[in-house]
This record gives structure tokens, C-alpha cells and sequence, in this order.
């Protein structure tokens, strides 16, 4: 039987303003551990003892957030509900020493991250966005969100054959940002970044800056039915999963049977291996900690994590009109046909028939539609966090998402209505 929806197109309002908010990771969780705070979540430290307290309560490490809350009555053995995603996006990240340039021009030195589309990254206005991290220990969130970068494309009379035989871009040479005119000065950059930040430049000893693009999100269409904006994939998850666990954090303890959980990752574009990704013992740490501080030993925490279920979320390929025939033949998820269920029989994604039907359980209980993607045979299959997380907690794990369109581009593109129909099917699905 469905439940009448919590979200509706206010919650993709909202997640625009979430995607402006958080121009990196670290952005990312502080705006998902502010809306929790509003929710009455309270930030516990890892290196602090936890206790068995009720409520709700969130752990951040770099750009990683898991929370959950503890209803009235939580046994050390109540399994836990989970809804996962990744905070972290394709895109440019600066290197150490980042001062270049040639010819009069000035730049700054970038590597590749993750699977980006190189070429949506030409000739936008970038801004710069990360942390710093000062001498004293500890780290501050610094955001320029203003015009001050940009990777210029070389003009087509000296590519003549840009618009026949492709565009080449070399990922060392083609991708370095200009950022003014003048002769290169080493610590100019991080010079810059200080004084932007209010901090003394010989009190920074380290950061992770990337480039963002600052040009806002937009509802586009003649309907406005649709979403255009950056890091979508997968910040549209992240934005959804916090929104749910608020929303079911607020509902009479004695109708949550679980232990709802929101855990969002860093560095799953690039493997998930770190102490902030998935691969990581980020979740199992968490997860048996809150059994321990309830009193709980090794054998609640067994049956604690037999009886849990994971809903991985993360975007996933809507049918795309202009190459439908790099599509499976028989599954076209379209944008605003909500959710979209993941299947690869190879475990590339997790879900199988009995994930299967607790998702659908949820979205029949909220009250919405939900889609299949499965990957053409010819095509090699993305992965998520999904199998690593089932993997290495022996968890049940599920593939979810949103199906978009431009993924791993510079800016994306979604339904206007999907943001809000995934965050209803994962409401449902916390609050079991």
C-alpha cells in the first residue's frame, strides 16, 4: 500500500542549491551535515567514545559522511537500512606544485580525475574549490566561485579537422587552464587561495583543489521538465539520501524497525580504494561501533548485518535519442520514469532477484514508478559502490539510481521530477 509522498519539485529546487553549495567533495558533506543538523543529528567524533544514546548522529572524514539514527527501543542485534552514494564527481584537480604557464600566459597545473569528459571542459568559466590544510592541523573549505579559470580549445583554422575526424585532446598537454597573463612565480596560486580564504599563504602545507564550473544549474525545456548542472553523478544521490534519512528521522520512533543509515563516499570514480571510499572500513567501522556503544557483541553485530539491506544510488544511462543503438535492444530508462534498478548478471552491479523486490517494495510503498537499466551485451558495464560494499561487509547490497543523460560530462542532464521520486522511494526504504 503506497504512503503519500514527503518530496515533491521543491526537493529538485533544493537540489540545485545542494549542487552550488558543494563545489567538491568536502563542500558535499558539509551541506548534507548541515541539513541534518537542522533535522537534530549531531556530529560524533571517530576519536571520541561513543555511546548508546538514541537520536540521530553523523561521523565526517575528508569528503565522506556516513549518518544514521537510533529509534527508542534499537536492540544491539536491529539490523540497519542503508542508502549509499559518492560525493565525488569527474573533473580537474590541482597538482602540487601547480604554477605554469608559456608565452605570457599563465596557468595552473592540473591532473585528470576519474572518467571525465574531456571536452566539456573547454571554454567554460571555471572557479576553484577544495580544502586547505594549515600547519596548525587543521583544514578549511575554500570556494572561489567566480570566473577564474579556463581551458581554452584551439580555434578550428588550426584544427581544420576537428569537426570530421573527432577532437583529439591530449590529457597532458590540451587540459592546463590559463588564468591570467604574466610571467609564472612558484606559490603564486596557493598565495592566491590564502588570501581568498583570510589565512596566511606559510600556514598552508597541503590541499586538494579542482576547478568547478560556476555557471549555476537550470531547469531547461519547454515545460522546464528537465535539470541541467554540474555533478549530478552523484551529488543528485547524495542530496536524495540525506533529505530521506531527515525525513524519517522525523516520523514516531515506533514505526522505524531499523536503524536508518545515509553513507556517502569519496574517490568512487577512480576505485573506491581509500579510507574515505567505499572499499574503505569506513561503513563497517561505523556500523559496528553503533552496535558496541548499545551493548552489543560480535554476535548482534552478525545478526545486525545479516538482516541489513543496502540501497547503492547512483545515476545510471537514460536512452539516449541521438545513439539509441549503444543501448540494450529492450531497456530504455527514460528521464522522469523514476528510478531506475541496475542489473548486470556479472556482478558488476549487486542487485539480484531478491534485491529486486525490496526495491520495489519500497517504490510501491511511496508511491513510485521505478525502471530497469541493463548495459548492451557489446558494451562493457559500469560498476558503483554497490558490489564492493555487498563484497566487503557481507551485506545485501542493491543497484539503484537516476537515469540521466551527458554522464561524467562537465554539466549533466536529468528529469526535473526524478530527483524527487528517487528521494520518496529511499524514504520509504529507510523507514522500512
Amino acid at each position: 500500500m503506497s504512503s503519500s509522498p514527503r518530496f515533491d519539485r521543491g526537493h529538485t529546487d533544493d537540489l540545485m542549491a545542494f549542487l552550488m553549495a558543494s563545489p567538491s567533495p568536502y563542500h558535499a558533506v558539509a551541506s548534507a551535515a548541515a541539513r541534518l543538523e537542522k533535522a537534530g543529528f549531531r556530529q560524533v567524533e571517530e576519536t571520541a567514545a561513543w555511546d548508546g544514546t538514541t537520536g540521530g548522529k553523523y561521523v565526517l572524514r575528508g569528503g565522506a559522511i556516513v549518518a544514521w539514527y537510533v529509534p527508542e527501543g534499537a536492540g544491539a542485534h536491529t539490523p540497519f537500512r542503508i542508502a549509499g552514494a559518492h560525493t565525488d564527481s569527474p573533473n580537474l584537480r590541482v597538482k602540487p606544485l601547480p604554477d605554469s604557464g608559456a608565452y605570457g600566459w599563465r596557468q595552473i597545473a592540473v591532473e585528470i580525475y576519474g572518467g571525465t569528459l574531456l571536452n566539456t571542459w573547454l571554454d567554460r568559466d571555471l572557479g576553484l574549490a577544495g580544502r586547505i590544510s594549515l600547519r596548525d592541523g587543521s583544514d578549511r573549505l575554500v570556494s572561489i566561485d567566480r570566473p577564474l579559470l579556463r581551458v581554452p580549445q584551439l580555434a578550428v583554422h588550426l584544427d581544420r579537422s576537428a569537426n570530421t575526424d573527432g577532437l583529439k585532446l591530449d590529457r597532458q598537454k590540451h587540459m592546463q587552464p590559463i588564468w591570467g597573463l604574466g610571467d609564472v612565480e612558484e606559490g603564486d596560486l596557493i598565495r592566491f587561495v590564502a588570501e581568498e580564504a583570510g589565512v596566511d599563504a606559510e600556514d598552508i602545507t597541503g590541499w586538494d583543489l579542482m576547478p568547478h564550473p560556476v555557471e549555476p544549474p537550470s531547469y531547461l525545456g519547454r515545460d522546464r521538465e528537465l535539470v541541467a548542472g554540474p555533478r549530478m553523478d552523484n551529488l543528485l544521490s547524495v542530496h536524495a539520501a540525506t533529505a530521506a534519512l531527515a525525513a524519517v528521522a522525523g516520523q514516531p520512533d515506533a514505526e522505524l524497525p531499523y536503524i536508518p543509515v545515509m553513507a556517502a563516499f569519496d574517490h568512487e570514480e577512480n576505485g573506491s580504494q581509500s579510507d574515505t571510499g567505499a572499499d574503505g572500513p569506513l561503513l563497517g567501522t561505523v556500523l559496528e561501533r553503533s552496535v558496541f556503544a548499545r551493548g552489543g557483541g560480535y554476535e548482534d553485530r552478525a545478526r545486525a548485518f545479516a538482516g541489513t539491506v543496502c540501497l547503492s544510488s547512483d545515476t545510471g544511462h537514460a536512452i539516449h535519442p541521438n545513439y539509441a543503438e549503444r543501448h540494450d535492444p529492450t531497456h530504455h530508462p527514460v528521464v522522469n520514469g523514476g528510478p531506475i534498478l541496475k542489473v548486470n548478471v556479472n556482478m558488476r552491479y549487486a542487485t539480484d532477484g531478491s534485491g529486486r523486490s525490496a526495491f520495489a517494495a519500497a517504490c510501491e510503498k511511496a508511491g513510485v514508478p521505478w525502471q530497469t537499466f541493463v548495459s548492451n551485451n557489446a558494451m562493457p558495464c559500469g560498476t558503483t559502490i554497490g558490489p564492493i560494499t555487498a563484497a566487503r561487509h557481507g551485506i545485501k547490497t542493491v543497484d539503484i539510481g537516476v537515469a540521466i543523460l551527458s554522464m561524467h560530462s562537465a554539466r549533466e542532464l536529468c528529469g526535473a521530477d526524478d530527483p524527487y521520486l528517487l528521494a520518496n522511494a529511499l524514504a520509504a526504504f529507510l523507514a522500512g
